[in-house]
């Protein structure tokens, strides 16, 4: 599969793009080693509880984040493709056994390319169902959200 090639609206996605200070062999277990994403995933002042990952085609992972008050969120998903060190892409569309979610809301995928000096271009791409997800997504501050979980992903890399 191929998706980064495979046209695709540009009012559905949202891209970011960033070279990080880490080898791609680190940043990618800080995405699939439970112990590590509960250390970086969720940009205060949430915090990530709880991570189960089955990184394997069609394995399933959940990541629960907390709100401030207390409110718990689990995030359930399937892995669609994984190549490591390099390509990560999963769905929301399924929970867990290819079992449709209640509501599917995004797509992720995930490229981590070597550019030398230990360094990476990470790229993080999330294809959503609908144009007003993506809105919503983009509302809910995806840049801030994301950028900033980045941020603790490569600093949590480089200590690794």
């Amino acid at each position: 599969m191929n998706t980064n090639s495979t046209p695709f609206p540009a009012d559905r996605e949202l891209v970011l793009t960033r070279i990080l200070n880490a080898p791609r062999e680190k940043l990618f277990r800080c995405w699939t080693e439970p112990a590590l994403i509960t250390q970086w995933f969720t940009p205060p002042p949430y915090t990530t509880t709880h991570a189960e990952t089955d990184v394997r085609a069609g394995g399933s992972s959940v990541i629960t984040m907390r709100s401030p008050e207390g409110q718990e969120f689990p995030n359930r998903g399937i892995y669609l493709e994984v190549v490591p060190n390099e390509r990560l892409v999963f769905t929301d569309a399924y929970t867990s056994a290819w079992e449709p979610s209640e509501k599917p809301f995004m797509t992720g995928i995930l490229t981590f390319e070597d550019v030398g000096d230990g360094r990476t271009r990470y790229t993080a791409r999330v294809r959503h169902w609908t144009t007003a997800d993506c809105e919503q997504h983009a509302k809910m501050g995806f840049h801030e959200g994301w950028g900033v979980a980045t941020n603790q992903l490569e600093a949590l890399a480089q200590r690794l």
